[in-house]
């Protein structure tokens, strides 16, 4: 039996990476990739199915959402095996599975091989994931989970600090992308910001010359989202917790499709009310 399927037909699918050969080319559609985990922190702080972060999923993706993105930790302190057997089973739309590197997890993954997985650092004692991989120091670890997910059709992201080191690690790798730890933009004094800024800039300016995605995201709201939607080689923002809590007061689609608006007036792709959807490869 085919997979069932709910939500929006013919949704933005995340484009592969290019050929290493060539530099990426630049589209002005910046992609969003609603993460679901703070749906089912609500859920598992009660008991029971509600609220369902499945049909958080699909609500996502009828507000403008091009990706899901969802994170299966080690102690399920939120999402759940289930969640992701049902994110691939019923929505419509990519889904992208945060993970740690480990053997269960690739087994996992390996099992679903969902569109894209993107590998992250994961303490148990954290309250969120707490700064980038290490992809310099990790190299020897990480290299067979990145050929085993190749393999399998996924595509996979290492989520890292915005540095030069790291980034030239994740290409050495054979990632197919990187996704910049924005935590340090997002929280830093008005003193600071030019230079986090500057870093984000510079790597996903290196990312985009040595032919790998660049995303980017955590902690990014309303506030601090602009300036770097506007950083032209990032292809693709995962936004979670922020578009969650929002909800509490706008209503889930109301809250994603604020945030569509503000990354489009800050790429500068609004054209008479509609983003512009994304062109094919140069």
């Amino acid at each position: 039996m085919g997979r069932q399927r709910v939500g929006i037909r013919g949704s933005r699918p995340l484009t592969a990476p290019a050929p290493r050969s060539y530099r990426l080319p630049m589209s002005p559609y910046l992609r969003l990739g609603v993460n679901i985990d703070h749906v089912a922190t609500i859920r598992n702080a009660r008991g029971g199915p509600h609220p369902d972060p499945v049909r958080a999923a699909d609500l996502s993706v009828r507000a403008g959402a091009d990706g899901i993105t969802a994170h299966l930790r080690e102690d399920r302190r939120h999402i759940s095996d289930d969640d992701i057997e049902r994110l691939r089973r019923i929505v419509d739309a990519p889904l992208n599975l945060e993970m740690a590197a480990t053997e269960e997890m690739l087994a996992i993954a390996l099992r679903h091989r969902p569109h894209a997985v993107c590998l992250v650092p994961e303490r148990r004692e954290e309250r969120t994931t707490e700064g980038g991989l290490d992809a310099v120091s990790g190299t020897a670890h990480l290299a067979p989970f990145i050929r085993r997910l190749g393999d399998a059709g996924s595509l996979t992201t290492l989520f890292i600090e915005p540095s030069a080191a790291q980034v030239e690690a994740a290409k050495a790798l054979g990632a197919a992308a990187v996704e910049l730890h924005t935590g340090a933009w997002c929280h830093a004094s008005e003193q600071q910001r030019p230079a986090e800024l500057r870093r984000l800039v510079e790597a996903a300016r290196l990312a985009a010359s040595l032919g790998i995605e660049c995303h980017a995201g955590h902690g990014l709201s309303y506030e601090n989202v602009g300036p770097v939607a506007a950083i032209p080689e990032i292809v693709e923002l995962n936004i979670g917790h922020f578009l969650i809590g929002e909800a509490i007061f706008l209503g889930l689609e109301e809250s994603i499709a604020r945030m569509r608006t503000a990354m489009d007036l800050a790429r500068g792709t609004m054209l008479a009310g509609r983003a512009v959807p994304p062109g094919p490869p140069a």
